[in-house]
């Protein structure tokens, strides 16, 4: 009876510690949250709608470079579109909506963090030693995601979705509920397929995925990846394979990663 009691306390232990690791993981979102709250400004004007505006760094970068091999076509966002609310509460709700996602966004690294201090104690010390670095890597390619999506592929999107028409009779009116999503989803979208090559990591630790198998599905990848990208891109052939190049870059490493620990357990196998 003692023993089952002991066995109950532990359980109950452990979700009381999953408690607090989460706990403190909704607390940065909400700190973060309040600030980007706070400092509107800064997070619409000078982060979210800066990707349709002329002067943002990715379509000033394309205009130089339309100028050099002469291809108007390629100087993006040049003449920027309005954005309108609908909805009476709509600006209130996108301003918390937004604020919210700006506290997931930044506070990625210390959310994983603590899912991880919960997770790695029930670890060997052998496996800590080979998942060293988790949160690192992990939180180094969400943000390159982040990045890639928000510098690369949101402008293109917003240009094409946004200058886009069936007709020259319909003009178009960009509510800001849909632009925020499109900006959100296309963004996040980005950050977690950059964790490509952690999702090979584990799979290959659980001897799921190899190196041959990585290799023989190659060609099966690529016409995934492209799937992938025309999701997440607008439908035009430039903007998918501009995103296919770091996608495809991400699958090669995850083949070396998968090598290296192939190669790690048949040491041990060996030394055991």
């Amino acid at each position: 009876m003692s023993k089952k009691k002991k066995n109950e306390m532990s359980f109950l232990g452990h979700l009381e510690e999953l408690r607090w690791h989460l706990l403190r993981a909704f607390l940065s979102i909400f700190i973060i949250a309040i600030a980007a709250f706070v400092f509107r400004e800064i997070i619409f004007d000078k982060i979210i709608l800066a990707p349709k505006s002329p002067d943002f760094l990715t379509n000033r970068m394309f205009c130089a470079f339309s100028k050099i091999v002469n291809a108007p076509a390629l100087c993006i966002n040049s003449d920027p579109f309005e954005i309108i609310n609908i909805r009476m509460a709509g600006q209130f709700t996108t301003h918390i909506m937004v604020s919210i996602l700006t506290g997931v966004i930044l506070a990625f690294p210390y959310i994983f963090f603590e899912l991880w201090s919960f997770v790695k104690p029930a670890l060997y010390s052998k496996e800590k030693s080979y998942t060293r670095g988790a949160v690192f890597f992990s939180s180094l390619l969400f943000l390159l995601g982040v990045l890639f999506g928000f510098y690369i592929i949101t402008p293109l999107s917003v240009n094409f979705l946004g200058s886009y028409n069936v007709s020259d009779q319909v003009e178009n009116q960009i509510n800001l509920t849909s632009y925020i999503s499109t900006v959100a989803s296309v963004t996040l979208a980005s950050g977690i397929v950059f964790e490509l090559p952690i999702l090979v990591f584990f799979l290959t630790k659980i001897g799921l995925v190899t190196p041959s198998f990585l290799k023989t599905y190659r060609k099966h990848s690529i016409v995934a990846i492209l799937l992938l990208s025309a999701i997440i891109t607008p439908p035009d052939i430039f903007s998918q394979v501009l995103v296919c190049f770091p996608l495809l870059f991400l699958y090669e490493i995850g083949i070396g990663i998968s090598k290296r620990v192939l190669a790690k357990e048949k040491a041990k196998f060996e030394e055991g």
